[in-house]
């Protein structure tokens, strides 16, 4: 990697958490086309690549939260019991079921679209009764154990889906945020342990791109501090729609790629 690509990884390693992690979203799964189209990162060391990012970046934003008092709480317990498990499932299954990048690229515009359309809906659609109610604590488990399968599939830790769905089921930004983020960097850190004994089976794509992955991290580190530590300041709705755009956007461009 020349000093070029470094200086884009890190450049997109830190606005991306800057704009993310308010919300809850480590960044990784908007960091997906940049490794792809841009850096050419293969398929499927993609996805450890960005669970390598997670684990770097994530300890910035959390420190945030941590000052701040609310990353601790019972969300927090019941995101991990559910993420953790699922990512080393969904590792396993990327690795073996999910081969080639124009799936990849179809998976991702399957996940991507609808959620970025759905966010965008419920940022500018004024609910007619009243908020929801907020989902049990064993539906939240059962709710992190599939978006922790589906993250270690492709990479994204799972708080990219996790803060939407549950800040969609009622529940304050600024108490999921710190839980989907602490979530996220323990899954991260189990799927990348996970590649990493995969790659022990055979075949070098598996394995992250260990530069490539620090360098977008060390950027994402110092913009999830910053984008943490904005959050009370920034708001909401702005920030809902911006993440919708940007999921919706990325999604229907992959999708017109595998299509094509």
């Amino acid at each position: 990697m020349d000093w070029s690509a470094a200086l884009l990884a890190l450049t997109a390693g830190a606005l991306i958490a800057l704009v993310t992690a308010p919300v809850g979203v480590s960044g990784a799964v908007f960091l997906l086309p940049v490794q792809l189209s841009v850096l050419g990162v293969p398929s499927p060391a993609v996805t450890p690549t960005n669970l390598l990012y997670n684990v770097v970046a994530g300890p910035g934003a959390l420190l945030r939260y941590r000052h701040d008092g609310s990353l601790y709480g019972p969300l927090t317990r019941r995101l991990i019991a559910g993420t953790l498990p699922g990512v080393v499932l969904g590792a396993v299954i990327r690795v073996f079921a999910v081969p080639g990048p124009a799936v990849f690229r179809l998976l991702v515009a399957v996940l991507l679209l609808p959620l970025g359309l759905w966010l965008i809906s419920r940022t500018l659609r004024t609910p007619a009764g009243p908020p929801p109610h907020e989902p049990s604590p064993r539906t939240v488990t059962a709710l992190a154990l599939a978006v922790g399968t589906i993250g270690g599939v492709y990479g994204i830790g799972g708080g990219s889906v996790l803060g939407p769905l549950l800040v969609g089921r009622g529940m304050p930004v600024a108490q999921v945020a710190p839980a989907a983020l602490a979530s996220t960097f323990l899954t991260s850190l189990a799927g990348a342990g996970t590649y990493g004994l995969l790659a022990l089976t055979g075949g070098d794509d598996i394995a992250p791109d260990w530069l490539l992955g620090l360098t977008c991290g060390l950027g994402g580190l110092t913009g999830g501090y910053l984008g943490a530590r904005l959050q009370r300041h920034l708001p909401e709705g702005f920030l809902r729609l911006l993440l919708g755009t940007l999921a919706a956007t990325i999604g229907a461009l992959y999708a017109v790629q595998t299509l094509s």
